[in-house]
């Protein structure tokens, strides 16, 4: 729960200085920085005077004394009425956070203090009895939710009816929930699919509704958070027609404006939320390395892990791929083995055993790999960021990363995990081959001294408020005042409905006119409904689904597709069916896409000067597709022929933001073609640096450089958001815009290599490999675009 237990001594402990030794280890050319962490000592507080006996004395049974101050600050804005956004470090305690008023509410059957916001006006003039208070846990896995289920039965309180509810839970079981749970734990799936549709069936539940805890909300950004944002306005506005105006606690980790990034994700005003963001929990030193390897990056992470292992020290190695866990464990446990063997002086027993923790397993198996972490009997794991996820593991001495994550909030959640006893701890980040990595080891402050990174949110994305008004209005009908709950587009977009046929207007407001359910048509995690299955014809499994666009690219006529190490070739594709048949098989090659891209500029929003260019935002039209296919021998890599394809056009309308240079700017003796080279090497370098200003995954934005544009006498390079109508990616590129750029130009001037790799301007994914790279212009074009006094 992460309240007090013990004062944290501060030097580091002698077993962890003498078994790990060195941060620099025997390759001590690999550390490019290393950064001390002092401890820091907890401040804590007296339990709040309102949070009952028997639940202080619970907390006592499971090793918490008193609560760190943050806690009781987090709990007590909760309880007299305000929206709070805790945002403190992995390990803090935020679960007692608010714990506090859930029990004092639902176990204690106390009446936490009227909401300071206006009182809700609601419909419905009756109350379902039988529970005086509830409370929702919602978190982003059904793994976390059934976590946090363990968590709470571990207090041993008696009368205290709680489920964890998911699609996988029996009819039986979720009627129990619906009846008699005060303390409902479940996933925003569950919440847009089941309950919110049928919630006349929980409405005992939702009109005794005081408290909604949103967990690891850090994940919820982009469309994905977008999303979620819309469901959690539908929750309250059924809650306000129940008579209910629940209090959200929206807990996360570290991250920038957690308080505006909660009021945009619950639709209420910033004043309305209170912000806990300062971390008054103990913490260990904590001694932070960053390694630039001559070897791969999962050969150095599975070198580090076996050697922290055989020091006697408990680690972890993130690992971005569910593979990479797999080979990483693998290799660690093989060079422990060896190891082992050879020392003379090793002690009895089996040697420390590893193993790979990722998404997939079956949730008994991962139980026992975090219950041999929490006793000891497992050394070390190579996981994914499942472990990341605020799982219940409580703590281990080293941590490795192969690769930065993403994000620095990313980065700072997995390093969270080491050292979460108190005690001395390792947190190494081993850099891959890619700019961000590369710019990281060059530039450690803006790792570790930078704040984390905004999250990004668009709840009012036309094509994410569309649906998601269908939905709300097929729950109860849509009225113009319920622009309160969706915002001020609420009309236009219902109006667009109905002419649609989606809804229809009536005196009293519009009406979802179709049998489906509106629900059924979104797709919380991705935005889309019509994927492509991949089939083997032989067996008929399933092996995977893509969007349309990746399935050009990917599973295209004649494509080879790959897929858990084995080969596959692909004999169609039908886009009208949604299917992509595929036959194992080992042709001897590979297969490259080449796509065609063309842009159109539909309304500019912003512009600046940058350099002798501009930067500039706005909304833009994009097509692509894909016209042909190499094939590569897979040995050599060099190029056997190339087949056209026809495949349809997709079109894409986005935010977007775009770069332009005039020509005239350029010095004449280079020519147009090194020109169009040097600008591919600008887009892959610039996308491959906006995780550092943007919180974007790999494919939440694409780039293109168009071919020199005599006519206009401009060169342009434009990144867009991949969510139509936009994700905000783009539009936070423009804002930083000078750093951005200015880290690009650092980048590819610091690189070592001579033409370009990929730790600057080669990317392994593009698709217009025959446009060319060339560093030196790359280089040019970003001078160009610099501030004339740098």
């Amino acid at each position: 729960m992460g309240g007090r237990t013990e004062p944290v001594s501060g030097p580091p402990d002698a077993s962890f200085a003498t078994g790990l030794g060195s941060a620099a280890g025997p390759e001590g050319e690999a550390v490019r920085h290393v950064r001390q962490l002092p401890a820091r000592a907890g401040t804590s507080a007296s339990w709040p005077d309102w949070l009952p006996l028997s639940v202080q004395q619970a907390f006592h049974r499971v090793g918490v004394s008193r609560p760190w101050q943050h806690q009781v600050q987090a709990a007590d804005a909760a309880w007299h009425g305000q929206h709070v956004a805790l945002s403190t470090g992995t390990a803090s305690g935020k679960t007692l956070g608010y714990l506090m008023p859930v029990l004092a509410a639902t176990l204690g059957g106390l009446t936490p203090a009227g909401p300071t916001r206006p009182a809700p006006t609601g419909t419905a003039a009756w109350r379902v009895g039988g529970r005086p208070h509830t409370a929702l846990y919602l978190a982003p896995t059904k793994a976390l939710a059934h976590d946090q289920l363990r968590a709470c039965a571990e207090l041993g309180l008696s009368g205290w009816p709680i489920a964890a509810v998911d699609g996988d839970t029996e009819p039986d079981a979720r009627a129990w929930a619906r009846e008699q749970a005060v303390y409902l734990l479940t996933n925003p799936d569950l919440l847009h699919f089941s309950l919110l549709p049928g919630h006349a069936r929980w409405a005992g539940f939702l009109s005794s509704l005081r408290f909604v805890v949103v967990d690891e909300a850090h994940r919820y950004r982009g469309v994905f958070g977008s999303q979620v944002g819309l469901v959690l306005r539908r929750l309250r506005r059924l809650a306000a027609w129940y008579g209910a105006d629940p209090v959200f606690v929206v807990a996360s980790a570290t991250a920038g404006d957690p308080g505006g990034t909660t009021a945009e994700l619950l639709g209420v005003p910033s004043t309305a939320v209170t912000t806990v963001d300062v971390d008054r929990s103990a913490r260990g030193p904590v001694e932070v390395v960053l390694r630039d390897p001559r070897s791969s990056t999962e050969d150095e992470a599975a070198s580090l892990l076996a050697r922290s292992v055989l020091a006697g020290c408990q680690t972890i190695a993130f690992v971005p791929s569910r593979r990479g866990a797999e080979v990483v464990a693998r290799r660690a446990q093989q060079q422990v083995d060896a190891l082992s063997a050879a020392a003379s002086s090793s002690p009895a027993g089996a040697p420390p055993r590893i193993a790979a923790y990722r998404g997939g397993y079956l949730a008994a198996d991962r139980r026992r790999l975090e219950q041999a972490l929490q006793d000891g009997r497992l050394a070390g794991v190579a996981a994914t960021n499942a472990l990341e996820l605020g799982v219940d593991i409580a703590g281990v001495d080293a941590v490795v990363m192969a690769g930065f994550p993403g994000t620095r909030s990313a980065f700072w959640q997995q390093a969270g995990r080491a050292g979460r006893r108190g005690r001395s701890a390792r947190v190494t980040l081993v850099t891959r081959a890619h700019p961000l990595d590369a710019y990281l080891a060059e530039h450690p402050s803006a790792l570790l001294d930078e704040p984390v990174e905004p999250t990004v949110l668009h709840p009012g994305n036309p094509y994410l408020l569309g649906p998601q008004l269908a939905a709300a209005a097929q729950e109860l009908p849509l009225t113009a005042a319920d622009a309160a709950w969706f915002g001020a587009d609420t009309v236009a977009v219902a109006e667009r409905l109905t002419a649609g046929g989606a809804l229809r207007r009536r005196n009293d407001g519009w009406y979802w006119t179709r049998p489906e359910r509106a629900v059924d048509a979104i797709d919380l995690r991705g935005a889309r409904s019509d994927l492509v299955e991949i089939i083997e014809v032989d067996t008929g499994r399933v092996l995977g689904h893509l969007d349309p666009v990746s399935a050009d690219l990917t599973v295209h006529p004649g494509a080879v597709y790959l897929h858990r190490g084995e080969t596959y070739l692909v004999e169609e594709l039908d886009h009208d069916q949604r299917e992509a048949l595929v036959r194992a098989a080992r042709p001897g090659y590979l297969t490259a896409p080449q796509t065609s891209t063309a842009v159109w500029v539909l309304a500019e929003h912003r512009h600046r000067a940058l350099g002798c260019g501009r930067l500039h935002h706005g909304q833009i039209a994009v097509t692509t597709q894909v016209t042909r296919y190499l094939r590569r021998d897979e040995v050599l890599g060099n190029v056997w022929d190339s087949t056209p394809l026809d495949l349809p056009e997709h079109r894409l309308t986005t935010s977007a933001t775009w770069l332009t240079l005039p020509l005239a700017a350029v010095d004449d003796s280079v020519p147009l073609a090194r020109l169009a080279a040097g600008a591919h090497g600008l887009e892959h370098l610039a996308l491959g640096l906006l995780p550092m200003h943007a919180p974007c995954d790999r494919w939440d934005v694409r780039g293109y450089s168009a071919a020199p544009d005599l006519g206009s006498g401009l060169l342009t390079i434009t990144f867009y958001d991949q969510q139509s109508a936009g994700a905000g990616f783009t539009e936070q590129a423009f804002d930083a815009g000078r750093a951005w750029l200015d880290g690009a130009l650092d980048r590819v001037t610091t690189c070592r290599c001579d033409t370009g790799c990929p730790a600057c301007v080669v990317a392994a994914d593009c698709t217009e490999a025959q446009r060319g790279l060339d560093k030196e212009v790359t280089a040019t074009l970003l001078r160009l675009l610099a501030d004339p006094d740098r």
